[in-house]
């Protein structure tokens, strides 16, 4: 350990995920340094902890020297970095797969603890660049790092979230929704400030040294019923149409150079399986559950931000008065 006051160095803590991991590490009273590429936008993180607690840094994941510089000094070292799509030089390969093996490469040399962020549904075999790359980042990290731990949340919901909130937008819009496959896929929604605190028990040490989590919800819920449940939340009725994977994928293929694609053809590919905690992990006992953390309801949460998709706002069961 390097000081009284350890640092946990964050990859990507700017990201969604990010600005809840750095306000739990900031509570817990860790000094944290935000390594992310455009520091200039990532203010906000600030006053999260107190007055030069939470620091900001440059950093990218595609040059080494800029990864060995943010973790100079680190007690640990937190890599939330991940892509959807894959954008100008921000490739899959360079990111999830090289960059997370050399974040670990650096934080073993300087004799820090890792805690990587994977997904589920990381596969090495996927014919999904996301999660081939997530699957092989966790390699990389362990074969620097043997006694990183990786958490693999599934799909995760909160008020900043690319799911819900981007599926509530084209309600606004559109008559009908896609569902993809049918809409048959499970997912196990998992609150994002519950990842948070999964991240704050494996830099605390809690965690077995080697081990790999995967992070679910309260719920397992089919595509066609996340999307059921959002719609009655802004209460808007909307049609689900049925969309082959095929004609996705086909779709997928036009809107990945649009900016803000709604889907890639890789995001159809990942959509082929189901997004759940594994039976592995469950009789591990290497689940959220397990950590000693309560799952959150997406109940108790998603009316909290979906309420500014409803026709009225905030104000919709006032409308008539």
């Amino acid at each position: 350990m390097h000081s009284t006051l350890p640092l946990v160095t964050v990859f990507g803590g700017s990201g969604f995920l990010g600005r809840y991991v750095v306000r739990a590490l900031a509570a817990k009273g860790y000094r944290v340094r935000v390594a992310c590429r455009r520091p200039d936008l990532a203010g906000h993180l600030q006053p999260l902890g107190n007055v030069g607690q939470i620091q900001l840094v440059q950093a990218n994941l595609r040059y080494r020297w800029s990864i060995d510089r943010a973790v100079d000094g680190a007690d640990a070292v937190v890599n939330l970095v991940g892509i959807l799509a894959e954008s100008g030089k921000q490739k899959f390969n360079s990111l999830q797969a090289r960059g997370a093996g050399w974040v670990s490469q650096a934080a073993c040399a300087d004799g820090a603890r890792m805690v990587q962020v994977s997904a589920i549904g990381a596969n090495e075999a996927s014919n999904a660049d996301y999660a081939r790359t997530k699957a092989e980042g966790e390699q990389a990290v362990l074969a620097e790092s043997p006694d990183a731990i990786i958490l693999r949340p599934s799909i995760i919901f909160g008020p900043e979230d690319q799911f819900f909130n981007r599926f509530a937008a084209m309600a606004t819009m559109a008559p009908a929704l896609p569902l993809i496959g049918g809409g048959r896929t499970l997912f196990q929604p998992v609150y994002v400030g519950d990842v948070a605190q999964a991240v704050v028990k494996a830099v605390d040490g809690e965690l077995e040294a080697g081990s790999v989590w995967e992070l679910g919800g309260p719920q397992v819920l089919s595509f066609r019923a996340c999307l059921e449940k959002m719609l009655d939340i802004i209460g808007r009725k909307r049609g689900l149409v049925s969309l082959p994977f095929s004609l996705a994928k086909m779709a997928g293929g036009f809107a990945q150079f649009l900016p803000g694609s709604p889907i890639t053809p890789g995001q159809v590919e990942m959509l082929k399986s189901d997004n759940v905690v594994g039976e592995t992990a469950k009789t591990q006992g290497n689940t959220l559950v397990d950590m000693g953390i309560t799952a959150t309801s997406m109940g108790s949460v998603l009316p909290d931000y979906l309420v500014r998709f409803r026709k009225h706002g905030q104000f919709e069961a006032n409308r008539g008065l």
